[in-house]
């Protein structure tokens, strides 16, 4: 503890300043553990009431960003805490090089003499911090794609759970399905808390949406170019 920070707050780094310039903005993430603090921090009950000013000047913040409650639910969509499972997404990575398929007469695809292309691919998301692989198969035909996803890491099993369909998890093969309690069983030896069925659902969104960024698909137009 130093007179500076007399509570041990965290050290964060703002990423610029808010329209009046009367404070700093930090990213979603940093904001969450900002606001987290105000409930997790011990604070002596006869320094209660300066603490609050204590955070703001701590962190340069202006007086009203740590009281308005729709900052910290824009900053939790942000970093996708689901459930108060914190999920992110991390880096990608793409396994070899590009397959160039042969589309037999008939398959449908609008775009007609175009190339088409499969990319085996990983994405790393990180719950609690507990880095975990996605990897699958990335199948490109003119300006559409579409994914495959294996069948071996947890997070693809979770997928696959959803995918597959609730219903058909409880009626099929018990030695071949995935169940919400195997899931959880997977995810508590990885110290992750459990999960309920809306969380696992929702973590399944989380992952189609975020399974292709902008640098991915920078680097996979790089690699059609130099494939035409």
């Amino acid at each position: 503890m130093t007179n500076n920070n007399p509570y041990n707050l965290i050290p964060l780094k703002p990423t610029g300043r808010n329209e009046t310039n009367s404070g700093n903005t930090y990213s979603p993430e940093d904001m969450i553990k900002i606001y987290e603090q105000q409930f997790l921090t011990q604070v002596p009950d006869e320094k209660l009431k300066e603490f609050p000013s204590v955070l703001k000047g701590f962190y340069d913040i202006d007086d009203n960003t740590l009281d308005i409650c729709a900052v910290v639910f824009d900053a939790v969509a942000d970093s996708c805490i689901i459930y108060n499972h914190k999920v992110k997404v991390g880096d990608y990575e793409i396994l070899g090089g590009l397959v160039t398929e042969e589309l037999a007469e008939g398959d449908g695809y609008e775009v007609k003499g175009a190339q088409a292309y499969t990319l085996e691919c990983k994405r790393t998301f990180l719950i609690n911090d507990v880095e975990m692989p996605y990897q699958f198969n990335l199948f490109v035909h003119g300006d559409s794609y579409s994914t495959l996803t294996k069948k071996e890491s947890l997070l693809e099993k979770v997928y696959w759970f959803v995918s597959d369909g609730f219903e058909e998890n409880l009626l099929g093969d018990p030695d071949n399905q995935e169940s919400l309690e195997s899931i959880n069983e997977a995810l508590a030896s990885s110290g992750i808390r459990e999960m309920d069925l809306t969380t696992i659902y929702e973590l399944v969104d989380y992952i189609e949406d975020s399974i292709i960024d902008d640098d991915m698909v920078e680097a996979l137009n790089t690699l059609l170019d130099n494939a035409e």
